[in-house]
């Protein structure tokens, strides 16, 4: 079964690839405006094979957020005093928590920070999940087609250079540029799906991950940036298409629960999981 959920989706890769070569095409669908989503995930990895390279260091195998390379970069250093974070609590799974990044995403930060006071989260779920990719929620409606910010219209998006949907990323949905409403995915995709997809481009059609993204999403990456996801996991197609307003800093074992559970083709799992609550806190 696995395998062939790994063959349908690299031949979904060609297909974009080829489009994209001939200029017939280069962007996915993000949604539309009644259905608040994040743009379709990118091809999957291709079946793991036995590792034939040296093992992976104790520090190499740690989370981003605690490495201390890692913690150099703006987005997995560690909470500072002043700071605000949360804790978001999923029934029957625990806890993530997360910092904000209030000077670079304000907006993004005060809709979430101001929802979350209030209660708004309380009770819905993560409504779409996917599995090496990422997990979203904050729909009242529970499908995707509801939610409003606190301003009770969209909002615009705010993009910094800095700040990328690596692993751990809290981002803003959207069916679109500067339609930013009340839900919210989390990146889950980790530094062993960005190896094994940029295999399967190197093996299948010979391009790396950074041609991939830029011919096929019109996303365009640096050296360094494309260096980055490898190391520390994460959707680069994604980057300035949605908002990261904030950064899981521990939790990641209850992001990769949830995103292990059993959903149907549309991402729907087959048993609810509720946030319970989420709590602010000023540090």
């Amino acid at each position: 079964m696995r395998n062939k959920k790994w063959m349908t989706k690299v031949m979904a890769a060609g297909m974009v690839l080829a489009l994209a070569m001939t200029g017939c095409g280069s962007k996915e669908t993000e949604g539309t405006k009644q259905d608040t989503t994040t743009t379709t995930k990118a091809p999957t990895k291709a079946p793991t094979k036995a590792p034939t390279e040296a093992p992976v260091t104790e520090d190499e195998a740690k989370e981003p957020t605690q490495t201390a390379e890692a913690k150099k970069l703006k987005q997995f250093a560690d909470i500072a005093e002043g700071e605000t974070y949360a804790k978001i609590n999923i029934k029957d799974y625990g806890t993530i928590t997360v910092k904000f990044f209030e000077e670079e995403a304000p907006k993004a930060v005060e809709n979430f920070v101001t929802h979350a006071k209030e209660g708004y989260y309380d009770g819905l779920t993560f409504h779409r999940i996917f599995d090496d990719f990422m997990i979203q929620g904050g729909d009242p409606e529970g499908n995707g087609t509801g939610g409003e910010s606190i301003w009770g219209e969209e909002f615009e998006d705010e993009f910094d250079e800095d700040l990328h949907p690596y692993r751990g990323a809290l981002c803003m949905a959207n069916a679109g540029a500067n339609t930013n409403g009340s839900q919210f995915f989390i990146v889950q995709a980790d530094v062993n799906y960005v190896a094994d997809l940029e295999k399967m481009l190197k093996d299948q059609y010979n391009v790396g991950l950074q041609q991939y993204v830029e011919l096929a999403y019109g996303t365009v990456l640096t050296e360094e940036q494309t260096k980055n996801y490898g190391l520390y996991g994460g959707t680069p197609w994604l980057f300035e298409r949605h908002t990261v307003f904030g950064q899981v800093m521990d939790g990641y074992n209850v992001l990769d629960a949830v995103a292990g559970v059993t959903v149907n083709s549309s991402g729907v799992p087959e048993t609810p999981v509720v946030i319970d609550s989420i709590e602010v806190i000023e540090n």
